[in-house]
């Protein structure tokens, strides 16, 4: 294990001082690849890939701590369920293939369920790849979808929309969702922001909200770090990144509020790059 602060910090310092607190808000997971192949050389904050066998670690410890997913929709209520600090959301992004061959399958066998987020423009009834990888079929989505998952926009070309203008922004999320609903028969109405979300640019943030919901989303998730706050059900909702790196401790730290502080730390690195502009 690489020595890493942020789970020295989560793990050893912050835990302990969060057992035993009542929780009142939901993590929100966020996966992407999962699959065996070795690391991208990318340092473990960044890793995008998770294996299998560490996969199956987090759902057998969902399970075996008696967690249940729940859509992006029980967030729009401040009553999300009777005993809201077992529950989980679990995200994809980017429609690879190993989410239908692998990931699905692990949590159906487990009972629980999940929303991907597709780029569109590289999902078609032709096997396409995208950043390097395999990605899903029209007729795979729509068996997924028959089976209970959810899936949501990713745009249609995963662009970095902080530097578009706003009738582009308007064009990727309209017509990624236009199309996901004309492919599945079911309304789309979750959108995952791609990149690393501008928080700090509060003038773009508004227009963003203003485009999806013009747009008829209802709701929206980023890549800010944090949980979800029942009734706070919104456009800007945090997620918790999970890759192969997160072993149990670490995980079990996530899940219960012990990473929340890392969205400090994640704003303040925005801002001062913001200001460095």
């Amino acid at each position: 294990m690489l020595f890493r602060p942020d789970r020295l910090l989560s793990v050893y310092v912050v835990h302990p001082l969060w057992v035993g607190r009542e929780r009142c808000a939901i993590p929100i997971l966020m996966y992407h690849a999962i699959a065996d192949e070795g690391s991208n050389g990318v340092r473990p904050y960044y890793e995008t890939r998770t294996s299998l066998a560490r996969f199956a670690e987090h759902l057998h410890w969902l399970q075996a701590h008696e967690y249940r997913t729940v859509g992006l929709d029980s967030l729009s209520t401040t009553d999300a369920g009777e005993g809201h600090a077992k529950n989980v959301v679990i995200t994809f992004d980017d429609g690879f293939q190993d989410f239908y061959t692998h990931a699905a399958p692990m949590l159906a066998e487990k009972g629980f369920t999940a929303t991907m987020f597709v780029p569109t423009g590289y999902v078609s009834e032709n096997r396409q790849q995208f950043k390097g990888r395999r990605c899903m079929t029209w007729s795979e989505v729509r068996e997924l979808q028959r089976a209970g998952f959810t899936f949501g926009s990713h745009t249609v070309t995963h662009p970095q929309l902080h530097s578009l203008s706003s009738n582009q922004i308007e064009y990727e999320a309209r017509t990624s969702k236009q199309l996901l609903e004309d492919q599945t028969g079911v309304a789309a109405d979750f959108f995952a922001y791609p990149y690393a979300f501008p928080e700090t640019d509060c003038i773009f943030a508004e227009r963003l909200r203003g485009t999806l919901q013009g747009c008829g989303y209802r709701a929206a998730v980023n890549t800010s770090i944090g949980t979800a706050i029942p009734g706070d059900g919104d456009f800007f909702l945090k997620r918790l990144p999970i890759n192969d790196w997160d072993d149990l401790a670490l995980f079990r730290a996530k899940m219960e509020n012990a990473y929340d502080w890392m969205h400090a730390a994640q704003w303040l690195k925005k801002r001062l790059q913001q200001v460095n502009l």
